[in-house]
């Protein structure tokens, strides 16, 4: 017999057992959208100078923005971000 806790759970149920769930799943979701963010700036040419001017923002915002360990950026900030990209933000609960 295994005598091991977590034998059957998944790591979703380690991380909510280790009170981790909600940070991991932040950080997740950040580095998915400063990727994409990322990604859109370079297909179309735009330094990080350029954007911060096209969001109206700081240079060291976008850099926040663009860092995947930062979560604390606003909805607002990163639906400029989107906007000057061509894109939208969806956000859904689940």
């Amino acid at each position: 017999m295994n005598d091991n806790p977590y034998t059957g759970s998944n790591f979703d149920d380690f991380l909510e057992e280790e009170g981790l769930y909600e940070k991991c799943t932040a950080i997740a979701i950040k580095r998915v959208l400063a990727r994409q963010l990322a990604e859109e700036m370079k297909r179309q040419n735009l330094t990080k100078t350029e954007m911060a001017r096209l969001m109206q923002t700081s240079r060291a915002q976008l850099d926040r923005l663009l860092d995947p360990e930062k979560t604390g950026v606003s909805i607002e900030t990163i639906t400029r971000a989107a906007s000057v990209v061509g894109r939208q933000l969806r956000i859904e609960l689940v």
